[in-house]
C-alpha cells in the first residue's frame, strides 16, 4: 500500500547568519492532514523554518517543492497590523483577492472570535490583534497552516477555540508554540529543531520528553564509540533533561503539601469573617483585602472580594481578556486604589514586578552591562553570582555575555529580563504573563526558580500547564465583577467550570428548560414527569433545528451578493444562525444529560 505524497517537501534547506550556520542540509515533508509542533530552543531557528517554508524569506540554498493548487497561510509570531484602520481590514487583508461577496467569510470569523472589527489596531490589545491575525490566516481556507505563537496574548476560552478549529482543520498545520498543554491537544508528529538538526517523531508533543531523551542519549553513545569528545553543551542538554523530569515529581509534592497549606488557611481564616487576627496570622500575613470593588464607568471589574494572602502562597489569577486581571494585581498590590474597601499589606514586604511591558532593555548594551552595569558579581537571592555564572542559568552562552542585547532573538530577550527581574531582592514576586515566547528549555527553568522562591507569587497566565506546575490555588475571574478561588491546579478549575450547570437565565433556551446536573441525588428512583418530557421532545426540536442551520447555511453560500445588495437581511441570517447553532449544541447537551440520569435510574 503505497502512502500519500507529501504536499510540501523541503531538501538540503542552509541558511547562515553572520559566520555560523542555523541549519545546513535540513529536510522535511508535510503530509495532508499533519498536525505538527515544530519545537526548539529560542534561537535555534524556529520562526525562520516558518518564513522560508510560507516563502516570505528564502534559505541560502534549498529545494522547497509545494504541490500545485496547495495554499499556505502564515502567521508571524509579531504581526505588523497598523497600516490598516480597522481589525476588520486586517482579517479582509487575508484575502488573495478583494472581492465584497467575500466578505461574508470575515464576518463568520469575528463573530467565532468574538473580535471588535471597527477598532483600530492601535488601540486593540494584544490579545484583539493576535484573533485578528488568525482570522486573518483563516479566511483564504489554506490547504497548510503555519502558525507561530498562536496562543501568545489569548485567553483560555480563545486557545480551547482554536484547539477545536486546528483539530477538526482537513489540512496541514505547523505549529510553535510555548504552551505546552496546547501542544498536547493539537499534535500528532513533532519537528525538534536542535543545534542545526531537525529529527521528526510521528507522535505529538505528550512524548516529546521521553523522544528527546532517547537521542541525546543515542549521541552520546555515538560519540563515545568514535571515541570524539563529548560535545559540552550536548552533554548539559541531556543532563538537564533527566534531572528535569525527575525534579518534576518532586515539584509536583511539593506543590500538593503547598495546596494543602492553602485549604487549611482558608478553613482558619473562614470564608465570611476575615476580622480574626490571630498572632501567628498576622505575622504572616502579606495581603488582606476587604469587600474591595472597583469600577470603569458602567464596567465593575472587582466587586465585594475579600481575601487574605499569607506569606508562601502562589495564587494565579486567571479568566478572559479584559475580565480584569491586571486590575485586580494592581489592587491588590495598592498601585490604585478600589472605589470601596479597603487593602492592607504586611509590613518589610520587598516587591519584584515582571511584566513584559514594564521592563525594557538597552539595545546598545551586552548582557553583562544589563545584569551588573559595574564590576563582575551580581546579588542574587542572598549570595553573589559571577555574572557569566548567571547567565548560563538562562541558557546563554558564555560568548554571548558580551554581545549587544540588539543581537537576540525576541525569546531570547524575554530570557534576559527575566534574570533582570529575579536577580532583584524580593520577598513578593508579581508575575504578569512571564511565559510569552518562551521556549520549553527557559520555562523549565522559571518553574524550577519558582519552585525554589521562598517568598509570595501572584501570577497571571493563560498557560494552563505553566499554572499547573506553579500556583497554589487560582483566583478565577469570570468578566462580571465575581471573584472564585480554586484551591488546586488550573486544569481542575476549568473542569469544575465546564461541569457547573447552566444559569437559568441563558438567552439561549426557554427558561423552563435548564441542565440538571450529573450528579444522581441519593433518593432518586425515577425521572420526574418534566425530564420525561424533555427526553422525548428533544430529539424532534433538534431535528428542527439542524434543519434551519441548513436552509439558512444554503441561503448564504448560494445568494453570494446578499452582503452587499441587503446588508441587514444578511446580518439577520448569520445572526440567527449563530443562535441556532447555539441552540442546538444546548439542546444536544441537555438530552445527553438527561439520558445519563436515565441510564443510572435503570442501574
Amino acid at each position: 500500500m503505497f502512502s500519500e505524497p507529501p504536499i510540501l517537501t523541503l531538501k538540503n534547506a542552509r541558511l547562515t547568519f553572520g559566520v555560523k550556520p542555523l541549519f545546513v542540509g535540513l529536510e522535511l515533508n508535510i503530509l495532508k492532514g499533519d498536525k505538527i509542533c515544530l519545537v526548539g530552543r529560542n534561537g535555534s531557528g524556529k520562526s525562520t523554518l516558518l518564513k522560508i517554508l510560507s516563502s516570505v524569506i528564502e534559505a541560502d540554498e534549498a529545494e522547497l517543492f509545494v504541490q500545485p493548487g496547495i495554499k499556505i497561510s502564515y502567521m508571524p509570531q509579531e504581526p505588523d497590523c497598523l497600516e490598516y484602520k480597522t481589525l476588520r481590514d486586517v482579517i479582509l487583508s487575508g484575502l488573495d483577492k478583494y472581492d465584497p461577496s467575500l466578505e461574508y467569510k470575515a464576518d463568520i470569523l469575528i463573530n467565532e472570535f468574538q473580535i471588535k472589527e471597527k477598532q483600530s489596531p492601535e488601540q486593540s490589545s494584544g490579545g484583539e490583534i493576535k484573533k485578528a491575525m488568525l482570522a486573518r490566516t483563516l479566511i483564504s481556507e489554506p490547504d497548510i497552516l503555519l502558525l507561530d505563537e498562536p496562543t501568545n496574548h489569548l485567553d483560555i476560552e480563545t486557545i480551547e477555540k482554536l484547539e477545536d478549529l486546528i483539530n477538526n482543520f482537513c489540512g496541514a498545520v505547523v505549529v510553535i508554540s510555548h504552551d505546552k498543554m496546547f501542544l498536547n491537544n493539537v499534535s500528532h508528529k513533532t519537528f525538534w529543531l536542535d543545534r542545526g538538526l531537525l529529527y521528526t517523531n510521528n507522535k505529538g508533543f505528550k512524548f516529546f520528553d521521553e523522544w528527546q531523551e532517547q537521542i541525546l542519549e543515542q549521541e552520546i553513545i555515538a560519540q563515545k564509540y568514535l571515541n570524539k569528545k563529548i560535545d559540552e553543551e550536548m552533554e548539559w542538554l541531556h543532563k538537564g533533561v533527566t534531572a528535569r523530569r525527575k525534579r518534576n515529581q518532586g515539584r509536583l509534592r511539593r506543590l500538593e503539601a503547598l495546596r494543602q497549606e492553602r485549604r487549611e488557611q482558608i478553613k482558619q481564616t473562614g470564608s465570611v469573617n476575615l476580622e480574626i487576627e490571630t498572632g501567628e496570622l498576622k505575622s504572616k500575613m502579606v495581603i488582606e483585602a476587604k469587600h474591595i470593588f472597583k469600577a470603569y464607568g458602567d464596567r465593575e471589574l472587582v466587586k465585594d472580594f475579600s481575601i487574605r494572602v499569607m506569606r508562601g502562597n502562589r495564587l494565579g489569577i486567571a479568566g478572559p481578556n479584559g475580565a480584569g486581571k491586571t486590575t485586580l494585581i494592581k489592587l491588590l498590590t495598592k498601585k490604585i486604589e478600589p472605589d470601596s474597601g479597603t487593602v492592607r499589606m504586611g509590613k518589610n514586604l520587598t516587591e519584584a514586578y515582571f511584566d513584559q511591558n514594564r521592563i525594557t532593555l538597552n539595545p546598545k548594551k551586552s548582557l553583562w552591562k544589563t545584569l551588573c552595569p559595574s564590576g563582575d558579581h551580581i546579588w542574587v537571592r542572598g549570595h553573589w553570582r559571577h555574572v557569566v555564572a548567571y547567565l548560563k542559568d538562562f541558557l546563554f552562552k558564555p560568548e554571548q555575555a558580551e554581545a549587544l542585547v540588539s543581537t537576540l532573538s525576541g525569546g531570547e530577550k524575554n530570557r534576559l529580563m527575566l534574570a533582570v527581574a529575579l536577580a532583584q531582592e524580593s520577598n513578593f514576586l508579581v508575575l504578569d504573563e512571564p511565559t510569552n515566547d518562551l521556549d520549553m528549555d527557559t520555562l523549565d527553568l522559571l518553574e524550577d526558580v519558582l519552585d525554589e522562591y521562598e517568598g509570595t507569587i501572584l501570577l497571571v497566565s493563560h498557560d494552563r500547564d505553566f499554572m499547573d506546575k506553579v500556583a497554589t490555588s487560582v483566583l478565577y475571574m469570570k468578566g462580571d465583577g465575581s471573584i472564585y478561588e480554586h484551591v488546586g491546579s488550573y486544569s481542575g478549575l476549568l473542569e469544575k467550570l465546564k461541569n457547573m450547570p447552566l444559569k437559568k437565565e441563558s438567552k439561549n433556551l426557554k427558561s423552563e428548560i435548564k441542565t440538571p446536573s450529573y450528579d444522581k441525588p441519593k433518593n432518586m428512583t425515577k425521572l420526574s414527569y418534566k425530564d420525561k418530557r424533555l427526553l422525548e421532545i428533544l430529539p424532534h426540536e433538534i431535528e428542527v433545528l439542524e434543519e434551519k442551520i441548513k436552509e439558512i447555511e444554503k441561503l448564504l453560500s448560494e445568494d453570494v451578493e446578499l452582503y452587499t445588495r441587503e446588508p441587514k437581511k444578511f446580518d439577520e441570517l448569520t445572526q440567527s444562525l449563530e443562535q441556532a447553532k447555539q441552540d442546538k449544541e444546548l439542546k444536544e447537551n441537555l438530552w445527553l444529560e438527561i439520558q445519563m440520569k436515565a441510564d443510572e435510574v435503570c442501574k
